[in-house]
Order: structure tokens, then sequence, then C-alpha cells
């Protein structure tokens, strides 16, 4: 089961608040702001919003 798009639209990037988009793969769901760009890793079809887990992606 992936990530529901009505989740992925409520989420915001908790370092800027910008949105997130899903990656191609479903791995994980990217920032949209070209200066945070964090990453952050879904696990278990669970969204890991914490920016000490996110990797940066330029």
């Amino acid at each position: 089961m992936a990530v529901p798009p009505e989740l992925i639209e409520i989420l915001r990037c908790p370092k800027c608040k910008s949105k997130v988009e899903i990656k191609p793969d479903n791995s994980a769901l990217k920032c949209v702001n070209v200066e945070c760009s964090l990453v952050y890793p879904i696990k278990d079809d669970i969204p890991v919003m914490l920016i000490e887990e996110a990797s940066v992606e330029k």
C-alpha cells in the first residue's frame, strides 16, 4: 500500500514548511523548495517527517 495522495497533499516540510512531492520510485518525499531540498524516507508505507532522518538531494 502506498502513501495516499490525500496525505501527501497536506504534508509539509518540517524545516521550511514547503510542499513535498513523492519520488517516482515511492521511496521518499522530497521538499519542493530548491533551497531546502530535504528528502524524507518512507518506511513501511509511513513517511518519516523528521529533519534528523532526512537527507539532502539537489
